[in-house]
């Protein structure tokens, strides 16, 4: 049974930054593409950021190209999300999946994953 395990979230003003980290049980981590998403109240999930299972290639929403990171430690079985720079906009739930088939390589799209962590809040203050 996957489990995944956001943390990091908080309040932060407009420029700051935040960390935020998934830990991943009950796979084979190092064989699934990952994903970052993000939502607000009442409206869909959206894509923010996606990284392959060796960690070679990412890519971005564009709205968070350029401040945020997509990173991976395989060892430690976490994905991880640098947010800086961060916008009012930015404020939602951010949520972490895993890839719905080992050596896919994900996309934007929520029905490429297949399990889903409990979110982890942000807010970001103008």
């Amino acid at each position: 049974q996957v489990q995944l395990v956001e943390s990091g979230g908080g309040l932060v003003q407009a420029g700051g930054s935040l960390r935020l980290s998934c830990a991943a049980s009950g796979l084979t981590f190092s064989s699934y593409a990952m994903g970052w998403f993000r939502q607000v109240q009442g409206k869909e999930r959206e894509f923010v950021a996606a990284i392959r299972w060796t960690g070679t290639f990412t890519y971005y929403a564009d709205s968070v190209k350029g401040r945020f990171t997509i990173s991976r430690d395989n060892a430690k079985n976490t994905v991880y999300l640098q947010m800086n720079s961060l916008k009012p906009e930015d404020t939602a739930v951010y949520y972490c999946a895993v890839a719905s088939r080992p050596y896919n390589s994900g996309g934007d799209s929520s029905e490429d994953y297949r399990s889903w962590g409990q979110g982890t809040p942000v807010t970001v203050s103008s």
